[in-house]
């Protein structure tokens, strides 16, 4: 259960995807602070939403895996908050600069491009986070799968060494000779 506080005015996107585990899925819900359940997801590997906030407060994000008591899951999970207040102060550079000063670009013009810019950055590093979870999943697979093929694989030299040495015995005890010889 993870538990991010939302502003009203702002937009939640939760991601997550399961790369490790046996089944590869889990439960998965929202629920408003008030306990309004928003999304419910059964038995899903991955998932992509985005929710407009009604209400301030702590909205409640669960995976749950009671289903599955046996295997334990990983669960990569991303939080995405839109249109939140910063605390950092995105317009004292501008108070330096004198706007009565002759340029070609107006100061209003850079700040949309450098925001644009950001806005961007941050998204190419949302996607890359997504990538590598997704490679981290196929890698669990991987290694699984390659633990089985080895166990298997030994299971099989093991038999066909037992099969070599039965056949070795048999074909030795045909040409045995069981008459008693006397000279």
């Amino acid at each position: 259960m993870f538990l991010p506080a939302a502003l009203y005015n702002g937009s939640m996107s939760v991601s997550y995807q399961v790369i490790g585990g046996a089944g590869l899925d889990v439960d998965f819900s929202v629920t408003t602070p008030s306990g309004v359940l928003l999304i419910m997801e059964r038995r899903r590997s991955d998932g992509v939403h985005t929710v407009e906030p009604t209400e301030a407060g702590d909205y409640m994000i669960c995976f749950d895996n009671s289903f599955s008591t046996i295997s334990e899951k990983l669960v990569f999970f991303e939080l995405i908050f839109d249109n939140q207040q910063d605390d950092e102060e995105p317009d004292s550079w501008a108070e330096v600069v004198e706007p009565d000063e002759l340029l070609d670009i107006k100061l209003e013009d850079i700040k949309e491009s450098i925001e644009s810019m950001k806005s961007r950055l941050e998204r190419s590093l949302q996607m890359q986070a997504v990538l590598r979870a997704f490679e981290a999943r196929d890698r669990n697979l991987q290694d699984s799968n390659l633990a089985r093929v080895n166990f298997w694989s030994a299971v099989n030299v093991g038999v066909l060494v037992t099969v070599a040495f039965l056949q070795v015995y048999m074909l030795k005890s045909l040409f045995d000779d069981k008459r008693k010889i006397r000279t």
